[in-house]
């Protein structure tokens, strides 16, 4: 029997993780050549593979664009907005992309992000944030926080269509998830942008990893306590300015104070290390007086919301995160 056997997941599921750690091979070390083969790396957007990460739909157009960061670096963003909807003044998601900080590209969430633009009616502006290990934190917060306030400036993209400035929403999953979570926080306490939602998808809040679920999936599939361990090593560093594991710029849940940060959806894989620390986070946030969804769904492992055609509960994820989106991004009578 093999590690993917013993666990409680569909047979498709399991079917696409033997391949995945195929791909990998038996290394998870993440060393340079395999970093920079992974960054590369996206799925085609033509069947089969869009059988298991979704369609991209037809109604959307997708482009680009770019900001200056704080400290001059021109940062890239991919955009997805509606077709036909240059001159509408529509709402502004933006997304933050997983992989551990060290991992991933815009390209690879074409899928999810023009899914969000065609079904809740906003525009997604996927950010390129800089990665580690060449760009240590909190450099991944400050462009993210810049992107933020690049969007709320009324900037238009390089087509010259807009959105709307006030009202963002926020959004990642994973590392990505942590990111918007920081964001929020930061954006709270220094201002420059009003954001009016967030949506963290399986978000890594606490840098510790002390939850419960570490330990108990810590052989999971898609993500490993080993990997955690690397991804964590990579973003930190051992310099003697590294940040603490406890800092809220890496741990959000450890912030002193979490009231007065927007509406909150957090999604959970009941197969995921990071299970705990999301819950901890939701129920965090609530008891803080910030009103908050927290969804746990069973027998996925993390980075499910990448591929829903191998799920039985991708379509329902996917579908929850359109409709918090959607209601949140536009008045609350539209459906």
């Amino acid at each position: 029997m093999t590690v993917t056997d013993s666990w409680d997941m569909p047979l498709r599921t399991k079917l696409l993780v033997r391949a995945l750690n195929r791909s990998r091979g038996s290394d998870r070390i993440l060393v340079p050549d395999e970093i920079a083969r992974s960054r590369a790396w996206f799925a085609p957007t033509r069947i089969p593979y869009t059988w298991v990460t979704g369609p991209v739909p037809a109604g959307v157009e997708i482009a680009g664009t770019s900001f200056a960061a704080r400290d001059g670096q021109s940062i890239h963003v991919r955009t997805y907005r509606p077709r036909g909807t240059r001159d509408e003044d529509l709402p502004a998601l933006l997304w933050f992309h997983g992989g551990g900080w060290v991992l991933g590209n815009t390209r690879g969430y074409d899928p999810i992000c023009a899914w969000l633009a065609d079904r809740a009616h906003v525009v997604v502006l996927n950010v390129d944030y800089r990665l580690a290990p060449e760009h240590r934190a909190p450099q991944a917060v400050h462009d993210c926080v810049d992107a933020a306030r690049w969007a709320a400036s009324g900037a238009p993209d390089a087509s010259g269509a807009r959105w709307r400035s006030g009202g963002l929403g926020l959004a990642g999953d994973s590392a990505g998830g942590n990111l918007a979570a920081v964001v929020a926080q930061v954006l709270r306490d220094e201002g420059g942008a009003d954001i009016a939602h967030q949506a963290l998808v399986y978000p890594a809040v606490d840098a510790t990893m002390s939850s419960e679920s570490v330990a108990l999936h810590a052989e999971a599939p898609i993500l490993t306590r080993v990997d955690m361990d690397a991804f964590l090593a990579h973003y930190l560093g051992d310099a003697e300015d590294a940040l603490d594991p406890l800092d809220p710029l890496v741990s959000p849940l450890h912030a002193e104070e979490l009231g007065g940060l927007p509406p909150t959806l957090v999604q959970t894989a009941d197969l995921d290390p990071l299970r705990d620390e999301g819950a901890a986070y939701a129920r965090a946030l609530r008891d803080a007086g910030v009103d908050t969804r927290h969804t746990n769904y069973a027998r996925v492992p993390h980075g499910f919301m990448s591929f829903p055609g191998a799920t039985r509960v991708g379509v329902a994820a996917r579908a929850e995160l359109v409709r918090w989106v959607r209601d949140h991004a536009h008045d609350r009578g539209l459906r």
